[in-house]
């Protein structure tokens, strides 16, 4: 049986990874044919992305295709987090690493910002999350900071458009990363110009927009001289990870809500037009881009990142422990008795979070963790409180209940918190495919490629490839009492 070949390359904020695709008509499986660690780092006191490292990494995965059986993959494509960017000289070459998006050079910037355009013409407009890292944010921080080295800038890539260049020595914009920036016009998916003249951004580092499922370009002469002798062509995946995950939700029909698990869990639903509204504005939903001109309707919620970083801090204090170690101490805790909003910039930066979490319930009069037990219980019962207050904003705005909540990427495999998502929302969860972003990736190459149709296609072809595991809620009184608890906090 023929079948096409593809590469996916997953950029998330601690590790990268390639994968291989292979799909038989019907079915996708994936083979993962390299993994390395995305390591930022500060430099010269700035928090930046070890860009050139990503991109030989990137290399050493094509170059593995080439050396075996894989060398007849006919496509590649890359995925990564929204936000950040690089700058390009006129002789395109890059001007310094990028800038993480956890620098603190924006921590002051709205307030500044919104001196020259209110904070809610600027949503208007752009239809999106208030962060202090959106593109928007970081390009004017850039401007009032790095006078210099804006002047100097002649182009502006996101992430994945960057590496893409410098695999193809194209230079074009995907709409789902853009879509992230607060740089577009949410209504006409094109960008702000107006708003951007009004911060005098110059039109001139902006490149055209393309759309996800899209050609960028063979590999250039110089690539191919590293990599060896490959021919697939680099595409546009839905570029943005969480665009990406959100193709591969296994939900049939247009109304579904998901929630895209990992660092960050993004909530929310597929929109065929923006909704920007004076709820909308208050509840401060986004609406950022999706293939075929989708809107992801969604919120920002801070995920797996507080556990993540808690497990880092024990380890730098010797204490070493698996996730399902800290999973099932945390099921074996008391619930409720400590709730966090997620949310608040005080878990933003990386750091010691379980001590930010103890210093947060003691001065907010709650019980303070004692433990890794409680102090991962606090994270779960407060994530999937959050997710409550989320699908029921998301309920009144849409005008009518989402019946279930489909659960895909890595969090999946925090089966507790799949399950307390259930409990706390009582509705049904449907938890599947881990592998999200990269079969997201992998569905834009294979509609480029002509073996998909469409977006629906590639969603049958989700449910016929994964399993996908269901949760139905439980004990719903508890969480009703510790949602009050939760409202008190916001």
């Amino acid at each position: 049986m023929s079948q096409y070949k593809m590469l996916a390359i997953d950029l998330g904020a601690s590790s990268g990874r390639g994968i291989i695709g292979r799909f038989d008509g019907k079915k996708l499986t994936l083979e993962e044919n390299h993994r390395f660690k995305n390591e930022p780092g500060i430099i010269a006191g700035t928090f930046t992305w070890d860009i050139m490292r990503i991109y030989h990494e990137i290399k050493a995965s094509i170059n593995k295709c080439a050396l075996s059986d894989d060398k007849d993959i006919g496509s590649i494509a890359i995925d990564t987090w929204g936000v950040d960017y690089g700058l390009l000289d006129k002789g395109g070459r890059l001007l310094a690493n990028p800038t993480h998006y956890r620098d603190g050079r924006t921590d002051d910037i709205q307030p500044y910002a919104f001196r020259t355009v209110p904070k809610d013409e600027i949503y208007n407009i752009t239809g999106l999350q208030f962060m202090n890292f959106n593109t928007l944010f970081q390009l004017i921080s850039e401007m009032r900071d790095s006078p210099e080295r804006f002047a100097a800038a002649d182009k502006m890539l996101f992430i994945p458009d960057l590496l893409n260049y410098f695999l193809t020595g194209v230079m074009s914009t995907e709409y789902t990363i853009a879509s992230t920036g607060a740089i577009l016009n949410a209504k006409t998916r094109d960008y702000a110009w107006d708003l951007i003249d009004r911060f005098s951004i110059p039109r001139s580092i902006f490149t055209p927009i393309s759309q996800p499922a899209t050609e960028v370009g063979p590999l250039s002469k110089q690539v191919l001289g590293e990599v060896g002798d490959i021919k697939a062509k680099v595409v546009h995946a839905a570029a943005h990870d969480t665009a990406s995950a959100v193709m591969a939700v296994p939900a049939k029909g247009d109304s579904f809500v998901y929630i895209s698990s990992g660092t960050w869990s993004l909530m929310g639903t597929e929109l065929k037009e923006p909704i920007i509204s004076s709820d909308s504005f208050k509840y401060d939903f986004t609406n950022e881009g999706g293939i075929n001109n989708t809107i992801r309707f969604l919120k920002n919620i801070m995920g797996m990142w507080l556990k993540e970083e808690s497990k880092r801090q024990w380890a730098r204090e010797g204490k070493e422990f698996t996730h399902d170690e800290l999973s099932n101490a945390a099921v074996a805790s008391k619930p409720m008795q400590s709730i966090i909003n997620p949310d608040d910039v005080l878990f933003s930066p990386p750091g010691d979070m379980p001590g930010r979490i103890r210093e947060y319930c003691k001065k907010t009069g709650q019980h303070v963790p004692e433990n890794e037990g409680e102090v991962v219980r606090c994270i779960f019962d407060s994530i999937a409180l959050r997710y409550r207050w989320t699908v029921e904003h998301i309920d009144e705005m849409m005008g009518h209940k989402a019946e279930f909540i489909n659960i895909v990427g890595g969090g999946t495999k925090e089966t507790d918190l799949c399950q307390f998502c259930a409990d706390a929302c009582a509705r049904p969860v449907y938890a599947g495919p881990t592998e999200a972003t990269a079969v997201g990736n992998m569905a834009s190459q294979l509609i480029a490629a002509g073996e998909l149709r469409d977006l629906s296609e590639a969603r049958q072809m989700v449910r016929d490839s994964f399993d996908i595991k269901e949760y139905r809620p439980k004990d719903t009184a508890i969480w009703d009492e510790g949602y009050e608890k939760f409202l008190r906090l916001l």
